[in-house]
Parts: C-alpha cells; sequence; structure tokens
C-alpha cells in the first residue's frame, strides 16, 4: 500500500511538473514572441514590420520553447498535438487534461504581459476603445478571427487542414521507422513547418491551428475590456480554432500512421534479414592456401 501510494505521489508529481513546464514554455516563448510581434505590426500600422514577421516570431518561439523544455515535458504546447500523441499512444490519456490547462494558462498569461507592455499603444492605435471589429481593432493581436466574408464550413475546413499538415509533418521528424532528423536540428525544422504552414494558411482565419493559442489570449481580452464580443462575434466563431484543429490534429496522424508508418520497415526485423542475408555468405566454402595447403572453412 505505502509502494503503491509513493508511485502514484511520484506520478502526480511527474505530470504536475511537465504540465507546468509546458505553461512556462508557452508562457515565455511562442505567445510571447508571436503576440509581441502581432502587437509591433498593427499598432505601428506596418511600419515597424509585417505580417511574416508574426509567422516568424511564432515560429522562433516555439523553436526556443522546444530546446528549453522538451527534456522535461516533451514541449507540448498544443492541446491538438498533445491529443494526437495520446491518440497514438506516444502520451498517457491521464496527462492529457493537465497538459491543456496548463498551455491555456501559459498562453493567458503570455496575452497579459503582452498588453501590459503595449498597452500605450494599443490604446493610441484604437483611440482608447477596445473593439473587435471596425479599422481600428485590436483583438487580433491577441486571437484569431476570420476575415468577413468566410463561411463557417469553410473556416472549419482551414483549420483542420492547417492542424492536419502540421502533424502530417512533425510526426516523421522523430520516426525510428521512418528517416528522422537528428535530435538537435527536430526544434528547428519544427519552427520551419509551423512557418510554412502560417505562410500559406493563415489568410482565412489568422493561423490559429493551436486551441491554446487562441482561447488563452481571447479569454483575456473578454477579461480586459474587449467584452464578450469576442466569443460572439461571426456567430459564436470562437469554437471553430478551439475543435477544429482538434480534429485535423488526429486525421493527420491517422493518415501519416496509415499511408506512411504502416509501410515503413521494422527495424528489428531489418537487422534480422541483414544477418539471414550474411549467414550464407558465411557459410560459403572458403579456399585459403597456406603454405600450399588448402584449408576449408
Amino acid at each position: 500500500g505505502l509502494k503503491l501510494g509513493t508511485r502514484s505521489l511520484c506520478s502526480l508529481y511527474g505530470t504536475l511538473l511537465s504540465a507546468s513546464t509546458s505553461c512556462f514554455s508557452y508562457f515565455i516563448f511562442p505567445q510571447m514572441f508571436g503576440c509581441a510581434a502581432l502587437a509591433q505590426v498593427k499598432t505601428s500600422r506596418g511600419s515597424k514590420g509585417q505580417y511574416l514577421s508574426a509567422n516568424m516570431a511564432f515560429s522562433v518561439g516555439v523553436m526556443c520553447a522546444m530546446y528549453c523544455c522538451r527534456g522535461i515535458s516533451g514541449a507540448h504546447m498544443n492541446p491538438a498535438v498533445s491529443l494526437s500523441c495520446c491518440v497514438l499512444g506516444r502520451l498517457a490519456w491521464s496527462k492529457l487534461l493537465p497538459y491543456c490547462l496548463a498551455q491555456v494558462i501559459g498562453a493567458f498569461l503570455a496575452a497579459g504581459l503582452v498588453f501590459l507592455m503595449y498597452h500605450d499603444a494599443i490604446m493610441s492605435y484604437s483611440g482608447g476603445v477596445l473593439t473587435v471589429y471596425g479599422p481600428n481593432e485590436t483583438a487580433s493581436i491577441f486571437a484569431t478571427y476570420p476575415v468577413e466574408f468566410l463561411s463557417l464550413g469553410s473556416s472549419f475546413l482551414d483549420q483542420v487542414v492547417g492542424t492536419g499538415m502540421v502533424l502530417l509533418c512533425f510526426l516523421p521528424l522523430d520516426d525510428q521507422q521512418n528517416s528522422p532528423a537528428p535530435p538537435d536540428l527536430v526544434p528547428p525544422l519544427a519552427a520551419t513547418v509551423l512557418l510554412g504552414v502560417s505562410m500559406s494558411m493563415s489568410y482565412n482565419c489568422g493561423g490559429g491551428i493551436n486551441p491554446a493559442r487562441d482561447f488563452g489570449p481571447r479569454l483575456f481580452t473578454f477579461m480586459a475590456g474587449w467584452g464578450s464580443d469576442v466569443f460572439t462575434c461571426y456567430n459564436y466563431w470562437f469554437w471553430v480554432p478551439i475543435a477544429a484543429p482538434m480534429l485535423g490534429a488526429v486525421i493527420g496522424s491517422y493518415i501519416y500512421l496509415i499511408f506512411i508508418q504502416w509501410h515503413l520497415p521494422d527495424p528489428d526485423t531489418d537487422t534480422c534479414a541483414n544477418a539471414l542475408n550474411i549467414l550464407p555468405k558465411l557459410e560459403e566454402v572458403e579456399t585459403i592456401t597456406q603454405n600450399g595447403t588448402e584449408h576449408k572453412f
């Protein structure tokens, strides 16, 4: 009984430590870098950067977070990716909820710090009116919103495809059955994948592809003065960047599993096959002449 209790406490401690690391990594790096870049670009009216600046900032933040925290929590920063890892058996289901909560809290705190840093700039840009709509809206600094002409179905598909592509590109990076990247190169390669997706699939919905990245800051803007519009705008659109990425991640993972991983050779099988191919050659009769005498082995 004592051993079981100790193991349970150790397991709980490990889960909380990993979750807190996820919170820290998402607070310090991707969300801080990305939201700060968006604030700088928008409030300067494009004179201090472009939309590409924000894409690059988010990507660099992900890379830094992976280098910093992957040894403790695996650098989980996206609930959709964490769900995918659970589905694939790479992460215990008991860790999914703590990880997701930690990621949302980290994004919320990062949005708060960015708001404090750029408070004066945001107020100057918006004329002191914090809105979701209009030419001087500032809500999109923190959360994602669709373009006005986009239908609900198209926006949902956009997020499913974008997140699916992320997982489809992430999974081979450390798949030992495939041709995995060297461990130290995984973070920059993952950042490059995110940069490619955000540069090509972010016009429709702002390139959320991460429920924590969207919901945490959206919740902050609701509390910080933007009001309920952050949830009710565009016919209660807020649920799309939460639900669609979760579905897209699972679909992308299964696409990789079914069409790629199941067709890869098993490393252990390959080793045995190579050994079997070598054995007949070793058993072949070799003729060696030593001192004029033939010896067969």
